[in-house]
């Protein structure tokens, strides 16, 4: 199949860290470490990445401009930075979208970020709409209204910079049950505010990403495809300081997809997908995939993998 009749692209979500002689070193540590990075990923068929808001001032310090980072990037085979994660940190009477009073500081930030990104060819930002459980609890409906108001306006503001503001669910987050998120999609701005699938996350929550995205296919703006062995059975969504890390569940959450553990049905993602017409980006993750002995690189080929065995004769 030819590039032009190809429906999906995918692209990797950047949770990356090699062992140095003195710990974890980042891709981001120098242009040769980067360089390594995208050329492994590109040998994979990854024609994209995601990454962090705040790696935007490091690209520019290892090239100069956002402009001569994308060149970089093409020239190993990687067309643009899909994905922005816009990384905001949540702080009760600082910045939390619940709360209407820091929505201006909110804003403000997420319009800095857009103008910050010319040049890498973004087309999402992705966002945690609320902040942790614990900060936000209880989540009442004014509450989930007010993190509709305030994401309506960003997606308003970041679509005027040719950028949708995606809205992505950890388990951990304020709003992650399945009828907090049919009213954040109920009460915020169809036209402004589109969802981000991450597979494992909804699973983690009790939510059924497949059905979740039968019924929000019309407002999907991308996938974080990524597996999880477990669900919080223990309201883990409550524990300090982050879920992820600090759970009596699992140590390890995450699993990149082709595990006969996982939980997450691919195929039948794959099949509503090809069913409602889904076209455009899709990304892989696998956070925190060294735990327990584990590496990226390996989980990055076994997901590339899995995409080429399993998924690809589904839809592409």
């Amino acid at each position: 199949m030819s590039n032009a009749e190809r429906r999906l692209r995918f692209a990797y979500m950047d949770h990356w860290r090699i062992d140095g002689p003195q710990g974890y070193v980042s891709q981001y540590s120098s242009a040769r470490l980067l360089d390594s990075f995208l050329k492994q990923i590109a040998a994979l068929g990854f024609e994209g990445i995601e990454t962090f808001d705040f790696h935007l001032g490091v690209l520019t310090d290892l090239f100069g401009s956002l402009s001569a980072a994308r060149d970089f990037m093409q020239e190993r085979g990687i067309e643009r930075v899909v994905s922005l994660f816009h990384a905001v940190m949540y702080r009760n009477g600082v910045s939390q979208a619940h709360d209407r009073s820091t929505h201006e500081a909110l804003f403000d930030h997420a319009h800095h970020i857009v103008r910050s990104a010319a040049g890498l060819g973004v087309e999402n930002l992705i966002v945690m709409p609320a902040g942790q459980y614990y900060d936000v609890e209880p989540v009442t409906d004014e509450r989930i209204r007010a993190c509709a108001e305030l994401w309506s306006r960003v997606g308003r503001m970041t679509l005027d910079y040719g950028i949708k503001t995606c809205c992505h669910h950890e388990f951990y987050c304020g709003i992650h049950h399945a009828e907090q998120i049919r009213k954040f999609y109920e009460w915020s701005d169809p036209r402004h505010v589109f969802w981000y699938c991450d597979t494992a996350q909804h699973v983690i929550a009790g939510v059924d990403p497949v059905d979740l995205y039968l019924k929000l296919h019309e407002r999907c703006g991308g996938f974080h495809l990524k597996d999880t062995h477990h669900v919080d059975r223990l309201e883990d969504y409550r524990q300090r300081p982050e879920s992820e890390v600090t759970a009596k569940t699992t140590p390890r959450w995450f699993w990149e997809m082709g595990t006969p553990e996982g939980l997450v049905d691919f195929p039948a993602l794959f099949a509503a997908m090809k069913e409602y017409g889904y076209a455009g980006w899709v990304g892989v993750e696998h956070d925190k995939a060294d735990i327990g002995g584990g590496n990226y690189p390996a989980s990055t080929a076994i997901a590339a993998w899995y995409i080429r065995a399993v998924l690809q004769k589904i839809y592409c």
